[in-house]
C-alpha cells in the first residue's frame, strides 16, 4: 500500500505539527506570524524532454518582519525504503536551492518502515570532498508510543 498521498495531505492539512514531529530540531518554535507555504511539488525542466521530478511535499517558511531568512522543508515519505534514492533527494535539494536562491533548505524523508539507507552522500576526490549532503530521517517504526484504554466499570 502506497501512502503518500495521505502523508501529502496530513502534512499540508497539518503544516506546523508536521514540522514539529518530523523536523524539530530545525523548525524550533517558529512563531505564530510565520507564514508557512506549500510550495509547487512539481519540479521546472529546463527542457521539454527532460524527466519530470515531482516531490512529495516541499514547505517554504517565511518571517515576514524579516528576523530570519526564509526555509525550505522538503518532506519526502517512503513507504518502500528500496525505492528511496539518496541521489534523487540531493538533485530535489539542489535544483529547489537554485530556483528559490537559497542555502536554507533541510530534507527530511519519512520511513515507515526500519531501513538500512544511506545517511549521508560525499563526493569526493582523492584529496578532498567537494559535496557532502545528509538528511533527517524519521522511522516510524521506531516512534515510541501509547496505547491508554479507558476500562468500563
Amino acid at each position: 500500500m502506497n501512502h503518500d498521498q495521505n502523508f501529502k495531505n496530513l502534512i499540508l492539512d497539518y503544516p506546523r505539527d508536521a514540522l514539529e514531529l518530523f523536523a524539530a530540531e530545525e523548525a524550533a518554535e517558529p512563531g505564530q506570524d510565520v507564514r508557512i507555504l506549500p510550495i509547487r511539488e512539481e519540479q521546472l525542466k529546463e527542457r521539454l524532454g527532460d524527466r519530470f521530478r515531482e516531490l512529495d511535499v516541499p514547505i517554504l517558511l517565511e518571517w515576514p518582519n524579516g528576523i530570519r531568512e526564509a526555509i525550505l522543508f522538503v518532506l519526502e515519505e517512503e513507504t518502500d525504503p528500496r525505492r528511496f534514492s539518496i541521489h534523487r533527494l540531493a538533485h530535489y535539494c539542489l535544483d529547489l536551492s537554485e530556483l528559490y536562491k537559497t542555502k536554507r533548505v533541510v530534507p527530511v524523508v519519512i520511513f515507515l518502515h526500519s531501513n538500512k539507507c544511506p545517511r549521508k552522500l560525499e563526493l569526493s576526490g582523492d584529496q578532498q570532498n567537494y559535496l557532502s549532503f545528509e538528511y533527517i530521517a524519521h522511522i516510524f517504526a521506531d516512534l515510541a508510543y501509547k496505547i491508554t484504554v479507558k476500562a468500563k466499570i
